[in-house]
């Protein structure tokens, strides 16, 4: 069967990584997190304070930046490594995701980023998630989705997911850090979120993981077909 490449594009905590995590697994195709590719960038950034608003700063340290995605042999998942270390849990924590928007607007860190993922799209049969992959880094996908759910709700979600790790962590907090993520990523200079205009919306607020992914899959096997004839 003809392999596509699939982009989901939208904002935080709409479950985006979660749905191309499914995808991947039931296609047999790579899964690539961008997300996690820009949070080890701001993660070593924060390590070795580097200014990100100085282009020389930030060059010099993307020089010594490697980024790799490696199957953990446990879990089948795809982590992050950064310089041969892995830091999978490192580049989860909320110091990362208060930043994260900051660095990633960055025009050297997009051309950086952007440029390993075209690189990993090559041969297709992938799923990648983001908030430029349809308008930037893959304008020809085949299939792209723009997730979106209600502000509430994805607070919700990610109140759930920090708390499990952090019981000091309180909802205003996560409120107030997916607000101004949904901000910055609208408005930054270099790539904004915006839907591409051939993308498919997908509004999950009230849909299970399963109804998801049941829909996503029709979407998929019309893309094949439609690309195939």
């Amino acid at each position: 069967m003809k392999k596509i490449i699939i982009t989901i594009d939208g904002y935080s905590s709409c479950g985006k990584s979660t749905l191309a995590k499914q995808l991947a697994k039931k296609l047999d195709y790579v899964y690539i997190d961008s997300g996690a590719m820009y949070r080890a960038i701001t993660l070593y950034f924060l390590q070795n304070r580097v200014d990100w608003t100085s282009s020389a700063a930030v060059n010099a340290a993307l020089a010594d930046i490697h980024l790799e995605f490696m199957c953990n042999p446990l879990s089948g998942a795809s982590e992050m490594f950064l310089n041969d270390e892995n830091v999978e849990h490192l580049i989860r924590e909320m110091i990362i995701a208060e930043k994260v928007s900051e660095v990633a607007a960055v025009k050297e860190v997009r051309e950086f980023a952007v440029a390993q993922q075209k690189k990993m799209g090559a041969r297709k049969g992938i799923v990648m998630d983001g908030r430029d992959i349809g308008t930037v880094v893959f304008p020809h996908a085949e299939l792209k989705i723009f997730m979106t759910a209600d502000i509430a709700i994805r607070v919700e979600r990610r109140f759930r997911e920090l708390y499990a790790k952090n019981k000091n962590i309180t909802i205003e907090e996560v409120k107030q850090n997916l607000e101004l993520r949904d901000y910055i990523d609208a408005n930054r200079e270099i790539s904004p979120l915006r839907k591409a205009d051939d993308a498919i919306i997908l509004d999950n607020s009230q849909l299970t993981l399963e109804n998801q992914l049941e829909l996503v899959m029709q979407w998929v096997e019309d893309a094949i077909m439609e690309h195939s004839s």
